[in-house]
């Protein structure tokens, strides 16, 4: 009997393995990645996707600020609402041909994430997007109303990244999956919007942990599993030491262990961990952190012998 499973794509999934985001790049690399997808659709499983956009919003904003002379630039929740179009579009095309010659109805929903309007991070945006720029260049666009900060690399923009309460459009990504369609859904975290006092909604300049919103996505959507495929096989402690190690299977309260005694990157593996700790604790079956290519062998291998496996 096949899981109902959320799979949130890394950014790996849409570009070259260089790290091109060029629109070929970006057809290739989730042709290749609905290749692994579809096995698992095939397996009898029940999948709802999502995925992360930091390339391609580091496009549009790139594209807003050579611009910035001739054109407003874009808000930041329009970029992200562009992206879910596009790499919705793309994953639907992909994933239908990797499925044939069986039909395969794919559907994409524009998704808003709700917000805190008082969330801390609006205070103090720390999240690195887009190119590095000098540092006149910064200081032209900090006179648009921007924040920047100065990197070892250079001049980069930063911006908040709130915590997600809600994923608002999970309701018509259920009747859709529910309907016999294949989702993808609040991709990039979702456009993340925070509620006005007359209870209307209103776009931020923010963007969401796309691993934290999957996690929310995966409780609201009633998966079982969350599977959430990176660039490598699994979670690691100790890494980059001589004690280093691979965690295959484990449970809450070893991997909260680990978690607090700072083995996971806030940039890296952090918030994939903090999603699966999420999703588990709130009642998921299961989630696995794994490569892109292992995803389906990860599920139906013996916990652990394939990526990290969190269970209760």
């Amino acid at each position: 009997m096949g899981e109902r499973v959320l799979i949130a794509l890394g950014g790996n999934a849409m570009t070259s393995p260089e790290g091109s985001a060029s629109p070929e790049d970006q057809r290739q690399a989730v042709e290749q990645a609905m290749t692994h997808v579809a096995a698992l659709i095939r397996a009898g499983h029940e999948v709802m996707l999502t995925h992360g956009n930091g390339p391609q919003v580091g496009n549009i904003l790139l594209k807003n600020q050579l611009a910035a002379h001739v054109l407003p630039p874009v808000p930041l929740d329009w970029c992200v609402a562009q992206t879910q179009g596009t790499i919705g579009v793309l994953i639907m095309n992909a994933l239908e041909r990797a499925l044939a010659p069986r039909p395969a109805r794919v559907a994409t929903v524009v998704t808003r994430t709700l917000v805190d309007r008082d969330d801390r991070a609006f205070a103090d945006p720390v999240k690195p997007i887009g190119q590095y720029f000098a540092e006149d260049d910064a200081r032209r666009f900090e006179k648009l109303g921007q924040s920047w900060k100065r990197l070892e690399r250079g001049w980069r923009r930063v911006v908040a990244s709130p915590e997600p309460i809600e994923i608002l459009d999970a309701a018509p990504a259920i009747a859709l999956m529910e309907a016999g369609y294949i989702v993808v859904t609040a991709g990039g975290g979702g456009v993340p919007v925070v509620r006005a006092p007359d209870g209307t909604l209103e776009g931020v300049e923010a963007v969401i942990d796309k691993d934290l919103a999957a996690a929310a996505l995966a409780r609201a959507v009633r998966a079982t599993a969350l599977v959430i495929a990176t660039d490598v096989p699994g979670a690691v402690a100790g890494y980059g030491t001589t004690a280093a190690r691979p965690i295959g299977k484990v449970g809450l309260g070893e991997l909260r262990l680990l978690q607090a005694a700072g083995h996971f990157a806030s940039g890296s593996m952090g918030p994939k961990v903090e999603a699966a700790l999420r999703f588990v604790a709130g009642g998921g079956r299961r989630a696995v952190i794994t490569s892109l290519e292992h995803i389906g062998t990860a599920l139906e291998e013996p916990a652990g012998a394939i990526g990290t496996i969190l269970e209760k």
